[in-house]
């Protein structure tokens, strides 16, 4: 009995978060209590580790660089304290834990970026829009090689006549 009293009150905490994995840039927004006055700060960083912690114990850990020194926070996943997360890049990563990103620094601690949209349906519709766009771009490209062809031809006769005027100049 009392395991479903513990069931139900983590299952009433728990919040809808977005899917987060390692290796996205995100924006945590966090609420800051300062006396009466409420604020919400923003640590926008790495995510290199997401602990495997169930439902209401689940933290993430989100790294970023403040004057050369790494900064990192260890956020609980379903806090109340947490107002959003917005993920802002996505890189392509084969590793849960990305801890090596510890050691590296400039050109080599970044990741390679992947294709992000917000919502799966989001993706179907971008893929779509591409394969039309793919196709518009190649009856374009075959349109113009007959008037680029014809281009090119009427430019090689302009120009010897427009050379010629220059050696009588020089000659002068």
């Amino acid at each position: 009995m009392s395991q479903a009293i513990l069931n139900h009150v983590t299952q009433s905490l728990l919040r809808k978060v977005p899917d987060i994995r390692a290796g996205q840039t995100v924006k945590v927004f966090q609420k800051i209590k300062e006396g009466e006055k409420e604020r919400t700060q923003i640590f926008e960083g790495l995510i290199i580790k997401i602990s495997s912690g169930h439902n209401i114990s689940k933290t993430f850990t989100v790294r970023k660089l403040v004057d050369g020194i790494g900064v990192e926070k260890i956020f609980p996943l379903h806090s109340p304290i947490i107002a959003k997360i917005q993920i802002m890049k996505v890189g392509k990563v084969r590793s849960a834990k990305l801890y090596y990103m510890r050691d590296l620094s400039g050109k080599s601690a970044r990741l390679r970026e992947t294709m992000f949209e917000s919502t799966p349906e989001g993706k179907e519709v971008q893929a779509a829009e591409e394969v039309e766009e793919k196709e518009e771009v190649e009856e374009v490209v075959e349109e113009p090689k007959e008037e680029i062809v014809a281009e090119v031809a009427s430019e090689e006769v302009a120009e010897p006549a427009n050379e010629e005027p220059k050696e009588e100049k020089a000659a002068e």
